[in-house]
């Protein structure tokens, strides 16, 4: 049976007032035991900045745009993995085997599923992970997070929790969500 969290995700200190969106995700376990991720970008302005659609395939950078993103890891462990999706349709998945230690073998991914809708005020980005995509342990830590641009470049920062300084997605500070054998609960580091 499918288990479902829902979350608002903070806004960071340095965000521009010109950023009057707020931005919540409701995670899903699904029943084959993969993991749907569906972000909701409230209040959008016409500064708001959507990439280009592409054809659904890997890409880099895309952190330097709108984009959505979650890391997975074990409990216990040091290492996980980032994934990035753009509402293009383009994907981005990385192994850390620490923070920010990019770990020496990249991990085979199946392609994420993403969908992406857009109404007047609202922009719904639904990512799917299959079970082959998640670490591998009874409990995963989870950090949810994403990256809005406005017309000029200006970025801003939302995620479930965020350290003290810059924004950084990677602190273990933000790892806050945990998914075991019980469901989806709050979770501490490591």
């Amino acid at each position: 049976m499918a288990q479902s969290v829902h979350v608002k995700l903070a806004g960071h200190p340095s965000n521009s007032a010109r950023f009057h969106q707020h931005v919540d995700a409701t995670l899903t376990h699904t029943a084959n035991g993969g993991l749907q991720i569906v972000y909701a970008i409230h209040g959008l302005n016409l500064d708001l900045r959507i990439p280009t659609p592409h054809a659904p395939a890997p890409a880099d950078a895309l952190w330097k745009a709108t984009c959505c993103e979650v890391f997975l890891g074990t409990v216990g462990q040091p290492g996980y993995r980032e994934f990035n999706f753009s509402p293009s349709g383009q994907w981005a998945t990385y192994e850390f085997s620490d923070t920010r230690q990019q770990a020496p073998h990249a991990f085979d991914c199946p392609a994420p599923k993403i969908d992406f809708e857009r109404s007047e005020d609202l922009l719904k980005l639904t990512a799917t992970l299959p079970k082959k995509a998640l670490p591998k342990g009874d409990t995963l830590r989870i950090a949810v997070s994403t990256i809005l641009e406005i017309e000029g470049g200006n970025l801003a920062y939302w995620a479930l929790a965020h350290p003290p300084g810059k924004p950084d997605f990677h602190h273990h500070a933000g790892f806050v969500l945990s998914l075991g054998a019980v469901g989806f609960r709050p979770t501490r580091w490591p």
